[in-house]
């Protein structure tokens, strides 16, 4: 393989991460536990966005649910962003041979 071709493809791929994690971090990723009772709003990066919370909740003898809650839908929206961001990243390399797992440069 020419070493001119294997830099124009690499500058290819930086610019489609680039891309790619721009996209990423326009998008929006819900979860929830709680039967939906607590929800929580990623972004692509993992940056909180938003948590909703059923008012039924915000009682004081509820305290230690609602924080219960809150992790778990953070849990349930992280695991959803990375499958995406893992997805795109496939789609991006294929064919390049990168280790299963690999992740975005972020």
């Amino acid at each position: 393989m020419n070493f001119k071709n294997v830099m124009k493809q690499a500058q290819e791929m930086q610019a489609k991460i680039a891309q790619l994690q721009q996209k990423l971090e326009e998008e929006e990723t819900e979860g929830a536990s709680g039967g939906g009772m607590v929800k929580i709003t990623l972004n692509g990066k993992g940056e909180l966005k938003k948590i909703v919370i059923d008012p039924s909740l915000l009682a004081a003898s509820e305290k230690e649910i609602l924080e219960d809650l809150i992790v778990a839908a953070f849990k349930d929206t992280k695991s959803k962003v990375d499958a995406a961001a893992g997805d795109q990243m496939s789609k991006i390399a294929g064919g390049m041979g990168l280790p299963p797992g690999f992740k975005l440069p972020f």
